[in-house]
């Protein structure tokens, strides 16, 4: 029991030292609470002293900060002075030196007058701007000078030489032979036709000449490109202009062209005018594919960036020269027309149809429209002007009235000449289906059939009208037979037979040999009844029967008078046709040969049977050489001599 008091005790003893020690720090907290508010007072009353202080050291920052923006804006402002001094004094000095540094002053003059446009509340911008844009005026002045000066330097006149060497090697004209006057001592290939047909025209390599050295070119950029910047596009176009014109024009006249209006073509004789189109042809082509392309290239570096500027420089500079060029063919196009014009006029539709899309691409563009105009009616002018040409020929031919004289009833001139016309025709077949197609509406071969078969119809109707000049009938055959045979012949061996086809041929020749049959009827029937028994019996008939006066069986009833007046008119009219016809001419051997053979084929047998039936009756009479002066073998000899277009002198021999 003791025990349990004593923990009681010990118990309370601590309950209550526990409760003293709470009252204690209640004490504590209450007076450390106290101290706490009393801070709180402090704390106040000292942020209300040190307020003003927060406020004039916030103050102080800001101008600071205000003072740093200001200084920044000043070395801004002092760094583009620097630059402006710097600027002026190579723009002052000129851009001769250093031309690259001069065009670096020249942008950082620019981004001056932007800054100081843009520091509307600076006092001295506006002087400054007004200064600067001076500068600039000033600046840009030289450097028209600069881009004036370096471009006329290397503008100069191409040599003849120069260009040929960039033409590929079939179309260089052979050095040291006669040229005509203006050119350089080169003859130009004269056979532009086959010329430009044989060669493969991707194959064929043209080279344009450097008309300025390509080093040259950025450098002209670039002044170009200041200028233009500048707003001084027609200055520049003005000095380009003046500089490359010129010079264009004159590389052009070193060449040979000539600009010759239509009277100057029309009182050219016929040779010269044909040689001056083949040449103007190579002028065509040298201008457009080394000459005109080498410009367009130096246009498109020097105003790259600016194409409605390049088509304007390259359209003023060539326009002059093109027109030099066209100018001819118009002339050509115009002037009086004539059968011996068509070829070259088909020539130089050629080379314009060649040209077209080298032309369409180099002039392209609105300021070039014109050009591109003036050569497509060029070429239309020629392919009318050909077209017209074509009809002229068929209608000269029909009608021609020539008075060469063809005695010997030889092929004529005028065939020879038309077979000729027609066979050329049948080397521009792929030109003249374009003019077909342009002026017909169609383009096939049937229509050059049509206009080679009129043409040939006229030639006919023509020799038909010049066969009746001859008096003798057995020669109008004989011409006609060697003209029509001609034709025939020619149609046969050129690309005509396959266009006009194999009845035409046959037609033909049919009408060849009636011609011989002819001729044969009129020239040997009168000759021939000489040999005939008719009239030399009693009877009248072939065989009577009886004798007398030294007559053989075979020859029975004849009268020995009327046979030597038949032997005596049969060696007359041999000799007259002899002598006549050896004169005549059969050009062609074959059908020379043929016609020989026709007519001894008759003769020859006939003379035989007439000698062997009725010539005892004149041998065993006095003379008999004298009316019995052939043999067969001899009239064979002189048959020999026919259609030899001997002269009278050695007929007579």
């Amino acid at each position: 029991m003791g025990i349990a008091v004593a923990g009681v005790d010990v118990l309370s003893e601590k309950a209550a030292m526990m409760r003293e020690s709470l009252q204690k720090s209640q004490t504590i907290a209450d007076n450390v609470v106290t101290i706490l508010g009393s801070f709180d007072h402090r704390l106040s009353a000292l942020e209300t002293a040190m307020r003003p202080t927060q406020v004039r050291t916030h103050s102080i920052r800001k101008a600071h900060e205000n003072i740093d923006r200001t200084l920044k804006a000043a070395e801004v402002i002092l760094a583009h002075f620097d630059q402006y001094r710097q600027a002026e004094a190579k723009i002052l000095k000129g851009p001769h030196e250093d031309l690259e540094n001069y065009l670096e002053a020249i942008e950082n003059l620019r981004s001056n007058i932007q800054f100081f446009g843009s520091k509307k509340g600076f006092k001295s911008s506006d002087g400054i701007i007004v200064h600067a844009n001076n500068l600039l005026a000033k600046a840009i002045s030289n450097l028209e000078d600069e881009f004036k000066q370096l471009l006329s330097s290397y503008s100069k006149p191409v040599e003849p030489e120069r260009l040929f060497d960039c033409l590929p090697n079939s179309m260089r004209p052979s050095s040291g032979s006669p040229g005509h006057e203006g050119d350089s001592g080169a003859k130009i290939p004269s056979n532009h036709h086959s010329e430009s047909h044989n060669n493969n025209a991707d194959a064929v390599v043209y080279t344009p000449p450097a008309l300025i050295p390509p080093r040259f070119l950025p450098l002209l950029h670039d002044l170009a490109q200041q200028m233009v910047e500048a707003g001084h596009q027609q200055q520049l176009l003005k000095i380009y202009r003046d500089a490359r014109s010129n010079v264009l024009e004159e590389s052009l006249q070193k060449l040979g062209v000539e600009k010759l209006n239509k009277d100057d073509v029309q009182k050219l004789q016929w040779e010269i005018l044909e040689a001056k189109i083949g040449n103007w042809i190579h002028f065509m082509r040298i201008a457009v594919k080394l000459l005109f392309a080498g410009e367009r290239k130096v246009c498109d570096q020097i105003f790259e960036g600016f194409d409605s500027l390049s088509e304007q420089c390259f359209a003023e500079v060539t326009t002059s020269s093109v027109s030099m060029l066209l100018s001819f063919g118009e002339a050509i196009a115009k002037s009086k027309r004539s059968p011996e014009k068509l070829f070259v006029l088909l020539d130089m539709y050629e080379i314009m149809q060649e040209l077209h899309s080298e032309i369409e691409t180099l002039f392209k563009g609105k300021a070039c429209s014109g050009i591109r105009e003036a050569a497509t009616g060029l070429t239309k002018r020629l392919a009318q002007t050909a077209q017209e040409t074509f009809g002229d020929f068929e209608e000269a031919v029909e009608k021609d009235a020539t008075k060469t004289a063809v005695t010997d009833g030889t092929v004529h001139p005028l065939t020879s000449y038309v077979i000729n016309y027609v066979k050329f025709l049948f080397d521009y077949q792929s030109t003249l289906k374009q003019l077909f197609q342009e002026f017909e509406g169609g383009g096939d071969s049937s229509q050059l059939a049509s206009v080679t078969v009129r043409i040939m119809q006229a030639l006919q109707t023509n020799l038909d009208g010049k066969s009746k000049q001859y008096k003798d009938p057995a020669l109008t055959h004989l011409f006609l037979m060697n003209n029509i045979h001609y034709i025939v012949r020619s149609v046969r061996r050129s690309e005509a037979k396959d266009l006009l086809g194999d009845d035409w041929v046959q037609r033909h020749r049919r009408i060849v040999q009636q011609h011989a049959n002819q001729y044969k009827r009129n020239a040997w029937a009168k000759i021939l009844q000489c040999l005939s028994i008719q009239g030399l019996t009693s009877s009248g008939g072939g065989s009577g029967a009886g004798g007398g006066d030294g007559a053989t069986g075979s020859s029975s009833g004849a009268s020995r008078a009327i046979v030597k007046d038949r032997f005596k008119a049969f060696n007359i009219m041999f000799e007259e046709l002899h002598q006549k016809q050896s004169q005549w001419t059969v050009p062609d051997t074959e059908l020379r040969e043929s016609l020989r053979l026709a007519v001894a084929e008759v003769l020859l047998p006939a003379y035989r049977s007439f000698v062997k039936r009725f010539g005892p009756l004149v041998e065993s009479g006095k003379n008999p050489q004298k009316y019995i002066k052939y043999t067969a073998e001899d009239l064979d000899r002189m048959l020999g001599e026919f259609f030899e277009g001997k002269n009278m002198n050695e007929t007579k021999r």
